[in-house]
């Protein structure tokens, strides 16, 4: 009865979720490689399958802190928690998103105080860059026994998540702020919507209809 009354009550997006449901999903499949038997050799295969060794990069060099930095604000930090989905999968640490708005609800100095020094002396912290690999096996491959039938997702922590999107939001305001993006531009940039992307498309069809209807008078002619 309560599938019937879904699917009655259906629209227009959540009929993808009846469409999805209804397919229902294959029987996961464990990775079974060539050459690798045990777990700690599939594992091995994957990481050099996906992940392969390079060149060692330099060590960081050590940058002065910036004097002139504002503190985050506890406004920014709830724009950064505002584009973070609720349903998203927490890295290693296994905190999701809803905790970190709730902790932001009930203590808004909390996060500022953690970013704020980590901006500061231009630091990532290397537990932060930390991530668990998921190996999930593509659709419609006809043969398993290789690493490249398979696909790994990165689930990082959502603290740092927030922290890098928080400074996402700082580039592009000054990058708009200074004018280093074509004014047309409205991808990952805040205040900008549906609206603001059809209004140049719109301006530049009567444009060139205008132009049209120029060189048609003057073929004309």
């Amino acid at each position: 009865m309560h599938w019937s009354q879904f699917l009655s009550d259906a629209d227009s997006r959540s009929v993808w979720d009846a469409q999805r449901i209804a397919a229902g999903r294959g029987p996961d499949r464990f990775p079974v490689l060539e050459n690798a038997s045990s777990p700690t050799e599939i594992n091995n295969t994957l990481l050099q399958h996906f992940f392969p060794r390079r060149p060692s990069p330099p060590p960081p060099l050590i940058l002065p802190a910036f004097k002139d930095l504002h503190a985050v604000s506890p406004v920014e930090v709830a724009s950064a928690l505002r584009k973070s989905s609720n349903t998203s999968t927490p890295g290693s640490r296994g905190i999701p998103y809803p905790i970190w708005k709730r902790v932001h609800k009930a203590n808004e100095q909390l996060l500022r105080s953690l970013f704020t020094p980590l901006l500061t002396h231009r630091d990532h912290p290397e537990a932060l860059k930390k991530a668990n690999g998921i190996v999930l096996d593509k659709p419609g491959i006809a043969d398993y026994r290789t690493p490249s039938s398979f696909r790994i997702i990165v689930l990082l922590k959502t603290g740092s998540k927030i922290r890098e999107r928080h400074s996402a939001l700082q580039c592009a305001a000054a990058a708009r702020s200074l004018g280093l993006l074509p004014p047309n531009q409205c991808g990952s940039l805040t205040s900008l919507g549906c609206l603001d992307a059809v209004a140049p498309l719109t301006m530049k069809c009567a444009y060139f209809r205008l132009l049209l209807s120029k060189c048609q008078l003057s073929s004309w002619t």
